[in-house]
């Protein structure tokens, strides 16, 4: 019998991202980049745009990302990875294009105080957009060739309007973390708790079965490879 699980059948995904079939791993470990771990990497990034902030929503390392992308059997998870990609960066166009139409707010300071605020547009970026955008209406049926100077102008753009985006993501991922280790403290001072309500006997009995799990999954230990398990493959042959 080989030691690796089965294949995992095509990842579903929204419509706009291709399905694929995950990359197979040959240990089914808690923090490894388990099937549902890799479908929710793609989303991720498509949302952003950004390796690094779909990494950390899914809590694994970019190295462990660009990792898995070389690996043996991971040719789908690449193509949609690159999907994403595209995707993520037509969101952040569409970021620019709302502020190009609806202005930036921007503060304003008078004897270094803050006294308000003021939206500022920014007519040469929406004409920018418009000409690439809607090239029939703006540039006669075709889109605006760039000189080198306008090449220049949009990488700097790009550049800046993926900043800004990223920014933005940084800060709605540091808030969620903030709730995740919030609720993690709190089940852990529960979980302290009960542990001081409990008899001798049951404490005893419980810290040999967290030992027990600890020790399983440092084994990689799978039910459908084990003989005395209700789930071992091997009985689907009896």
């Amino acid at each position: 019998m080989s030691d690796s699980p089965p294949p995992s059948p095509p990842s579903a995904l929204p419509a706009h991202l291709p399905a694929f079939t995950p990359v197979p791993r040959k240990m089914d470990r808690s923090n490894g980049w388990k099937p549902e771990v890799q479908r929710e990497f793609i989303e991720a990034l498509a949302d952003t745009g950004s390796v690094a902030s779909a990494c950390k929503r899914v809590r694994r390392s970019t190295v462990g990302a660009y990792h898995l992308r070389r690996q043996p059997g991971a040719e789908e998870f690449a193509a949609a990875w690159r999907a994403a990609v595209d995707l993520g960066m037509q969101r952040v166009e569409d970021v620019a294009m709302d502020r190009a139409l609806n202005g930036v707010e921007v503060p304003v300071y008078s004897y270094g105080e803050l006294v308000g605020k003021r939206t500022v547009y920014n007519d040469r970026l929406l004409m920018f957009m418009l000409r690439n955008r809607a090239p029939e209406r703006f540039t006669e049926g075709r889109a605006k060739a760039l000189n080198a100077v306008g090449k220049m102008e949009m990488e700097r753009l790009k550049k800046q309007w993926h900043k800004e985006w990223e920014d933005e993501r940084r800060v709605t991922l540091e808030n969620e973390d903030s709730v995740l280790d919030s609720i993690d403290a709190k089940l852990d001072r529960m979980h302290e708790n009960q542990l001081k309500m409990m008899s001798p006997r049951a404490r005893a009995l419980l810290e040999a079965h967290e030992a027990q799990m600890e020790e399983d999954e440092a084994n990689g230990y799978l039910a459908y490879r084990d003989p005395e398990h209700e789930l071992y493959l091997g009985k689907r042959g009896e």
